[in-house]
Order: structure tokens, then sequence, then C-alpha cells
């Protein structure tokens, strides 16, 4: 029987219930399908007309719970990227992505253009063709990335560009690079299709997402980790250690020794990072499929 009601999105918008979108974040939270379609049946005997979907997607934590006791220490990508500090963390994060996607990356350039030297992100290459890089952040995941940064990547480059044309760098840009952690504006998709600007931010471009490359390279932050204290959170990442991969690969004493923090706490936190770094299945990578509750 399909259930006909609505629920409330984080920006106040009322969309129709669908199952499968429950199904499916079970599914990227590395469930099977059976687990999933239970989970789903569960949810539903809680489902009320105007319920959140950040409700929706607390219940459903609780729910695999039960049946995969390593979602307890788990908090979803979306909300983990968020978490990051803007910088350097988020930019470093972005640096390391790039790099495991195959660019070459130079991060914190300072450029000449015809009127004024610009400072970008980083300068990335890939199959002969190298792009300024712009890494927007935001705190507020539901936050939109609008029309501006656009605009500023679209000013950058031709300026530099021109800089290039007349001889004040020797960096040939073939095109600007916006990377971000939520989605865009409408306004800030049309205008980067308009000029040419690669855009990757939470569910674009579709099936090459900012989603979608963390999960097919297993690159999750350490801010995934429920219950990890800002002051940890700090230390590690202020020590070069931003991901869960990095927990369970290198030595806890050289960590030990670059953090301050004790052993135990170390070994704590590499175990729930190690059951965290296994727990995408292969249909949650086979979907591609973007945050079903956002």
């Amino acid at each position: 029987m399909t259930l006909i009601l609505y629920v409330t999105k984080a920006d106040g918008q009322r969309q129709l219930y669908h199952r499968e979108k429950v199904v499916k974040t079970c599914l990227r939270l590395g469930s099977s399908q059976e687990v999933a379609d239970k989970v789903a049946d569960e949810v539903e005997k809680s489902l009320y007309d105007g319920m959140e979907t950040r409700e929706i997607l607390q219940l459903i934590f609780k729910i695999l719970g039960r049946y995969r006791p390593s979602v307890r220490y788990q908090i979803c990508l979306r909300r983990g990227l968020s978490l990051l500090k803007s910088q350097p963390d988020f930019e470093r994060f972005i640096q390391i992505l790039l790099r495991e996607h195959g660019y070459d990356v130079k991060p914190n350039q300072i450029i000449r253009g015809r009127c004024v030297e610009h400072e970008v992100d980083a300068v990335a290459s890939k199959e002969g063709r190298t792009y300024i890089v712009e890494v927007k952040h935001h705190h507020n995941y539901h936050a939109l990335t609008g029309l501006d940064e656009g605009r500023i990547a679209r000013a950058v480059f031709e300026d530099i560009t021109e800089g290039f044309e007349d001889g004040l760098n020797d960096l040939k840009v073939d095109k600007a690079m916006i990377i971000c952690n939520t989605k865009f504006s409408r306004h800030a998709e049309r205008y980067t299709k308009c000029r040419g600007i690669l855009k990757i931010g939470w569910n674009s471009p579709p099936g090459n997402s900012l989603q979608n490359m963390v999960d097919e390279k297993n690159l999750y932050p350490i801010t995934c980790l429920k219950g990890l204290t800002v002051e940890t959170r700090e230390k590690l990442t202020s020590a070069g250690v931003l991901l869960l991969k990095q927990l369970t690969t290198r030595k806890l004493g050289a960590i030990s020794r670059d953090t301050g923090l004790p052993r135990a706490t170390l070994a704590q936190l590499a175990e729930q990072a190690q059951m965290l770094k296994d727990t995408p299945s292969a249909e949650a990578k086979e979907s591609h499929s973007n945050s079903p509750l956002s």
C-alpha cells in the first residue's frame, strides 16, 4: 500500500513522502535491501502528515542502529562536511579529494591578473586542462551557494586570463571551478552553465557530485564520527588528520605524539572509524543517489 502524505523539508517546503528515499538512505548507510525494507516499514508506522525530514532521518538512524550497530557512531556525510572548519580544514579536504581523483593540485596560489593579483584556493590540472579552484564552505548545510560565487569566479578567471595574454603570469587557465558542500541556487546553476564554470556541489553534477566523489574514494572526514568533541577534533585536524582512513592506517603512537591525545582515546576512535569506513555497501556505491532526505 502506498502512503499518500506530505513531509516538510528543511527549507519549509512540503513534498510527497516517497518510501524509496528511506530505502536509499539505508542502503547508503550500508544496510542490505532486506534490512532497508524492514526499516522503511517501521519508519512508516511513525509517520504523520507534515513530519520534518530531519525527524525521519533521526528515526532511520535509530531503527537501523538495531540492525547495524556501527550506525550508532555515525553522522551523515552532509552534516559531517559542514562541521569541518572552513579554513583550512575544508579547503585541505577538497585538495585531498581532487588529488585522489587524479588532479595535480597546487594549493593557495597567488596569480597576477591584468588588473590585480588574485589568491585562489588551488590550481588543479587533469588531462591537459587547468582550472582555478574556488572553495566555498557552509556551516549550515541547507544553505544554498548563490550567484555571487559564480560572478567572482568568472571575474577572477577573466583577469588571470588577460594577465596571461599580457605576459604578466605564465598560467594558461582553461576554466574556473567552484566546489562547495551544499546545493547551488537556481541562479547559480544558470550562470555557471552559461559561463562555462565547472561546479561541484552536494548534488551536482549528476554522477560526479561532491557526495559521489567522497563515496567513490572512501574519503569520509573525521567529523562523521558521532561524539567527537570539538577539542579532540581541533587537535586531530591541526595534526593533519582529516579523514577516517588516516585514523585507521596511521600509527596511533605517532598521532598521539602529534596531537597530545591519549592512545586509549585514539584506539577507541580508530575502532569506530574502521567500522564506519567499512560501512558503505556495494549497493550504496552503485546507486550514486543524492541524499534522499535533503
